[in-house]
């Protein structure tokens, strides 16, 4: 049996869900869909977002700032446990993660925080520093604690937006971008250490050469017309069920938001 999972930062559930684009949604045949950003409570969202027919609903929304973060599940198959959040007070709050244990694997779908604005010194100069990277990094490693405490138990199947190009070959301009959060060397550098862990990048592993393959396009300067872009959004799995990955692949017709939906196929 092949599973197909799919992750779509969708920049507001509302907004997008008032758009022709979100027939995507509602002609899906993945067995799983996860999204991020969702920016809305469950009680702010029509019916059939909240609890679309066929579906098993998912949400963790943020507590700490209205209209921000959040992510859903909606799966065919009802879930053993549902989680919301980290489980440290640090990492709560700002509705960043769910994990679902289904019966053959854990299914986590986070949507990783940003590096936050530059710092800029007395004099309006930038200091090389990003607000919020320190409170992004630390996220990461609350995380990684967490999946590899799961996957004691079953395997782990990581998707989301990391807000992370891991190398070079993952946004067109690297070179312009290397003092940039998203592209910084210590953020580069937990994904090389989760590889390490034993979690393969399911895109890579499918497409170990493509390039000019992204998922995530500023609005500000129209560079998804150009294909200006980043690849952030992700599916990592844990090394035991790397053979079973079909395909993994990015869905960059698909509009509606900044970023375009991932995917992967997974035979169980």
């Amino acid at each position: 049996m092949a599973l197909k999972l799919v992750s779509w930062n969708v920049n507001g559930l509302r907004a997008v869900a008032a758009k022709p684009d979100w027939r995507w949604f509602t002609e899906s045949d993945a067995d799983i869909i996860a999204l991020q950003e969702t920016k809305a409570q469950p009680s702010q969202l029509a019916p059939e977002l909240a609890a679309p027919s066929g579906w098993h609903a998912h949400f963790c929304s943020s507590t700490v700032k209205k209209g921000y973060s959040g992510v859903a599940v909606f799966c065919r198959t009802k879930p053993v446990s549902v989680h919301a959040e980290l489980p440290w007070p640090e990492q709560q709050g700002e509705g960043r993660l769910l994990h679902l244990e289904f019966e053959q694997f854990h299914f986590m779908n986070g949507y990783f925080p940003n590096g936050g604005a530059a710092i800029v010194d007395a004099k309006g100069r930038p200091t090389g520093q990003f607000a919020r990277v320190p409170y992004k990094m630390a996220f990461f490693e609350a995380f990684l604690r967490y999946a590899e405490e799961a996957r004691k138990t079953k395997p782990v199947v990581v998707c989301g937006d990391f807000n992370i190009a891991h190398t070079p070959s993952d946004l067109a301009r690297p070179k312009d971008n290397e003092k940039n959060t998203g592209f910084l060397p210590e953020e580069r550098a937990f994904l090389d250490r989760m590889i390490a862990t034993g979690y393969c990048d399911t895109f890579r592993l499918k497409h170990p050469d493509v390039t000019d393959a992204y998922s995530w396009w500023s609005y500000k300067t129209r560079a998804r017309a150009r294909n200006i872009g980043w690849r952030i959004d992700y599916f990592f799995v844990s090394h035991e069920l790397c053979r079973q990955v079909e395909d993994a692949w990015i869905e960059d017709q698909v509009f509606g938001s900044d970023h375009c939906p991932v995917a992967l196929s997974l035979a169980l």
